[in-house]
């Protein structure tokens, strides 16, 4: 059936087996495809959209083992259930409107007694597919991200085509209350067996309107219910839901305003004791009620602060400027006059540089082995891969941005690079002879981060080394980048493919190329430049197809996240573009700050906070941002970044894992319930914590209880080289704004108080205003004022 923006079809069971927006060029199915299911062997026709999980009186039905009755007419379609005591009708209507499918969920109990229900999720299966096979059309053209916003009465997802190209899709309830957005992942991954491409898989999305999870279960999630519901004799209840297109973020927001959503102007991120900007407009034909903050205090005791004397209204849009006391999860309620109630929910971190300090003296003094250690100088805990190094990268960044280095600290690295990273990843220490610590393979993508430490401990003044001189350094860290960008070096099929590809080297590579030049290393200097340039330009000419976004995996944020920051980098700004509009699809908006993270899912089996990649995904978007000053990329890469950090946040009480002072933990699973993992739902946690569930797990990790932040780090040297330096200044609408900081409004001008742990550089792009400190000196506060920034300790430049 269809309407004039619609074109659904359904199996014999009820399913929607496609909906296709019809003015969509790709003519995308915008569910997942029942043949696709077969074509890949995957047995989830149980998880198709519109399936059902229900339990009745504690009797638990699931509508793949019974049949639906399917009613279909010229604009409406029906798809009844009829259980022992309940009917379950599914209603989708084209006829309301020609630009709208309306979606209503119904519950009858059918009986003379009141039933209660534990238990009762609804598939909404969107494609969120990663493809088996090597079409990066079918990658960008026919997946989608989905971007839940969990709310009590106005819960919306966004599907936002990978390629960014419009039109999307949304999905905006319009009546009753729905408690979470689960997720459950079916994957392939070769890794082990040498193939690359080798990870593919679907994530299926639930709507739950009680219970999501197995009978029992607890976890500190506080945020979102789990609570189920009673239906009286007779009774019926039924939740509405309106699928509509649209262009951008932006126009989402909109959309959802239409139907009466409200709609927020916000940032995820407050600091202690810091003013926080928090507004919002309604509906014209709705008003405020109520409004009030919920946290948990030091002894995770549940607080609720009214917020309704800091709040003023203008027509129907909303202000207000609050200071939080307290660190930790925030959940920001507003009661409508309608009775509806709606929420944001937003991260409250002490000021970021403790959190810098703290790790870096953890790492240091825990993690460190020395020479006594049962692996002499290593940092646990223990891996082949690469990712692993990024802890020691993270230290020599804080220790180069710090008023005066920690030479213990920069020291242990050396020791590490000298006595553990060299003799163990290349062959008696040969740089051209890298050892194969995968069986019978090696990655190229492990040299990377090599080269990082090496580069960064070129960067230490001769005095605080005391292994070799800074040159030499220097000298290891263009070997080994060499080799991870010489196709000739290499004598596999895997090694020349895989040293053609970008990686977190796009963090680095103009500073490693200047150190270069500026010390004399004029030879290897003129070959790697050319190496490099080569590349970014081979990557740019390929950017109409995305080559780049296939790593060893299908498709993949660290193939076209480093594409865009190198190419954008490297002056390609055409092809930057368009890797950057990937980007922008990639990370998440949401009322949620958890859920604004760059989109991955393999590390968690959900959707989920990925450290790492979220962190190195967020380092890219910044560095597109800087060449292309549009801040749709500034504000993704904030956003980013603030998820990023919860996965060092000591404060945080709405995850069952809790962090004492300097752990971390690189995974943090949004989804909620997570179906593969229940544990796991809305937790923290390392990859090692899947080593029970054997498979390709159980060859990664040694033990469960391997630490959870084995591939922490890297992230937070990019971080430090952005956000953790710089705050900016942009302009929306009429208005000032900052990004990483707050302002305050002062009779000299607009005073700028950054957020970042070393603040040295605050940028105005459209203003072409910029301050950069001498010599690194931190300025935790500046003046904006006459087009210009203005500091007592130094001039504006």
């Amino acid at each position: 059936m269809e309407n004039q923006r619609f074109m659904m079809e359904f199996n014999t069971n009820g399913n929607v087996s496609k909906l296709i927006l019809k003015n969509d060029p790709h003519k995308m199915n915008w569910v997942v495809d029942e043949s696709y299911l077969e074509q890949v062997n995957y047995d989830d026709k149980d998880k198709l959209f519109g399936n059902f999980t229900i339990s009745i009186n504690d009797k638990k039905v699931n509508s793949n083992e019974i049949h639906g009755k399917l009613s279909l007419f010229e604009e409406l379609a029906t798809v009844t259930y009829v259980l022992d005591d309940v009917d379950v009708l599914f209603t989708y209507d084209l006829s309301q409107s020609v630009d709208s499918l309306f979606w209503t969920i119904e519950l009858i109990n059918r009986t003379n007694s009141d039933v209660y229900i534990s238990d009762f999720r609804v598939w909404s299966s969107f494609a969120y597919v990663m493809y088996r096979m090597n079409d990066l059309d079918m990658q960008t053209s026919h997946s989608t991200a989905v971007f839940p916003s969990i709310s009590q009465n106005f819960t919306k997802m966004a599907c936002v085509r990978r390629s960014n190209n419009a039109p999307h899709l949304g999905i905006y309830q319009l009546n009753g209350e729905t408690k979470s957005v689960g997720t459950y992942c079916e994957y392939e991954n070769l890794f082990f067996e040498n193939v690359s491409p080798s990870l593919d898989g679907i994530l299926f999305h639930q709507l739950v309107f009680a219970g999501g999870y197995p009978e029992g279960f607890t976890n500190s999630d506080w945020i979102y219910s789990k609570d189920g519901f009673l239906v009286k004799s007779e009774e019926k209840k039924n939740w509405q839901f309106v699928l509509d297109e649209f262009d951008d973020q932006e126009d989402f927001y909109q959309v959802g305003k239409k139907y009466g959503h409200p709609i927020y102007h916000f940032e995820p991120l407050a600091i202690t004791n810091q003013p926080y900007d928090f507004s919002f407009s309604l509906p014209g034909n709705i008003a405020l009620k109520d409004a009030y903050v919920e946290y948990r205090d030091l002894n995770d005791v549940c607080k609720v602060r009214n917020l309704m004397s800091y709040i003023y209204k203008n027509g129907s849009d909303y202000k207000s400027a609050l200071i939080f006391e307290e660190p930790g999860e925030h959940k920001v309620s507003i009661e409508l006059d309608n009775s509806k109630i709606d929420n944001i929910i937003i991260n409250v971190m002490k000021p970021i540089q403790s959190i810098i300090t703290n790790r870096a003296q953890y790492v240091s003094n825990v993690l460190y082995s020395g020479p006594e250690g049962d692996i002499p100088y290593s940092y646990s805990p223990i891996s082949n891969q690469g990712e692993s190094l990024g802890k020691l990268s993270f230290i020599l960044k804080k220790n180069l941005l710090g008023v005066s280095p920690d030479i213990s600290e920069v020291q242990k690295v050396e020791e590490s690079c000298v006595n553990y990273i060299r003799p163990k990843w290349f062959v008696n220490g040969d740089f051209l002879k890298p050892a194969y610590l995968y069986g019978d393979f090696y990655r190229c993508m492990d040299f990377e981060y090599i080269g990082h430490v090496f580069y960064l401990l070129s960067r230490f003044e001769p005095k605080i080394l005391k292994h070799n001189s800074p040159d030499t350094y220097l000298v290891w860290a263009a070997e080994v980048f060499r080799l991870r960008v010489n196709p000739d070096l290499h004598q596999t099929a895997r090694g020349k493919e895989e040293a053609q590809m970008l990686g977190t080297f796009f963090l680095y590579i103009n500073g490693l190329l200047d150190e270069m030049k500026n010390r004399g290393l004029t030879d290897k200097y003129n070959e790697i430049y050319a190496l490099w340039t080569d590349l970014a330009a081979n990557v740019a000419k390929d950017s109409e197809s995305y080559k780049a976004a296939v790593t060893e995996h299908f498709y993949d944020n660290a193939g076209f996240g480093p594409a865009a920051g190198a190419l954008a980098s490297s002056g390609h700004i055409n092809a930057a573009k368009k890797y950057g509009e990937l980007l922008l699809a990639n990370i998440g908006f949401s009322n949620d700050f958890r859920a604004q993270n760059p989109d991955r899912w393999w590390e968690s089996l959900s959707y989920m906070v990925h450290s790492l990649w979220g962190g190195l995904t967020a380092a890219a978007t910044l560095k597109v941002y800087e060449e292309l000053h549009d801040t749709r990329y500034l504000k993704a890469a904030y956003r980013a970044t603030v998820g990023i950090l919860y996965c060092y946040d000591t404060d945080a009480k709405a995850t069952d894992q809790r962090l004492n002072t300097g752990e971390a933990a690189s995974t943090y699973s949004v989804g909620g319930p997570n179906m593969n993992r229940p544990d796991l739902s809305r937790n923290r946690f390392g990859q090692s914590t899947f080593y029970r569930d054997g498979g390709i797990f159980s060859k990664l990790f040694s033990k469960e209880e391997e630490t959870s932040d084995w591939d922490m780090g890297e992230e937070l040297a990019a971080y430090l080289d952005g956000f953790g330096k710089k705050t900016f200044l942009y302009e929306e609408g009429d208005q000032i704004k900052v990004m990483n900081g707050c302002i305050e409004y002062t009779d000299q001008g607009l005073l700028i108080h950054s957020y970042a742990p070393y603040p040295t550089e605050y940028h105005f792009y459209a203003a072409d205003s910029h301050f950069i400190s001498q010599e690194g000196e931190i300025v935790r506060e500046i003046l904006y004022a006459e087009g210009r920034f203005i500091c007592k300790m130094q001039g504006a430049k």
